[in-house]
């Protein structure tokens, strides 16, 4: 999951500055950082970094490889359904705060997701996402999708973004985001913008989907986690129909209206 984990991180560590203390994410004497760790850090008074294990800090066992949410099985992730996520938190300084261009009526979409072996487990047709687009366009939406390179194009209007805080930031601003189980939908939950989130059958929303968001799955109940293209996976994400995220869509935009 990469951003997603470091986001998911941050909720781990929320209130520690104002109890006197840090946390130190690691296996209990080094703090191990990813690669993504510095920018969804950046600014966080909770967290302490590398160097700082000999300070007042709480150690919270979770690092590649150590998760919680999940472990590694022949072929496969395993889910812990003990684990529940919670939602985490940016903190953006004055020049990385966005100022709202669309009235209160920008809806994101992102169809997008890193090209990994299982992409296809989590990948939902693009004219559907077309269809979804063009419904809520024509209903008087600015519906916009993040322009980042290597991205599929559902509409000529894209916003471009210079790097992953940036596009959350312009998410804050968002009524809505429509898009795959994923990093982003974890920034969603952190800047507090809805979502409708096609979890499809890889991944269960009961662990990793917020109460917060519409989770669809496509009706199925058990989530394979399957490193390779798995037919249930396929037959989940084709269950989802345009109905149900548009419909997910317009009850979430009534009911933040």
């Amino acid at each position: 999951m990469g951003i997603g984990d470091d986001i998911i991180a941050t909720s781990f560590a929320k209130g520690a500055a104002e109890a006197g203390k840090l946390v130190a994410f690691g296996d209990g004497k080094k703090i191990i950082w990813g690669p993504h760790s510095e920018m969804v850090f950046k600014n966080n008074p909770n967290i302490a970094r590398p160097g700082q294990e000999r300070g007042n800090v709480t150690w919270v066992q979770y690092y590649k490889g150590h998760r919680i949410y999940n472990a590694l099985g022949p072929g496969r992730w395993i889910w812990n359904y003990d684990f529940k996520v919670k939602p985490g938190e940016f903190f953006f300084d004055e020049a990385e705060r966005i100022e709202d261009k669309y009235a209160n009526r920008l809806i994101l979409i992102e169809p997008n997701l890193p090209k990994k072996r299982h992409i296809q487990n989590k990948t939902w047709p693009k004219d559907r996402w077309v269809e979804v687009y063009q419904r809520l366009a024509k209903a008087g939406w600015f519906v916009r999708q993040f322009d980042y390179g290597g991205s599929i194009d559902l509409m000529t209007i894209k916003i471009k973004t210079k790097s992953f805080r940036h596009a959350a930031a312009v998410l804050k601003t968002a009524r809505l985001i429509i898009l795959p189980e994923g990093g982003l939908h974890h920034a969603a939950a952190a800047v507090g913008t809805p979502a409708v989130v096609l979890f499809g059958g890889f991944a269960p929303p009961a662990v990793l989907g917020y109460d917060e968001h519409t989770n669809l799955t496509g009706g199925v109940t058990r989530a394979c986690g399957s490193f390779d293209t798995c037919q249930h996976c396929v037959e989940a994400m084709n269950a989802i129909t345009v109905d149900s995220v548009v419909g997910a869509a317009e009850r979430i935009l009534k009911y933040h209206a």
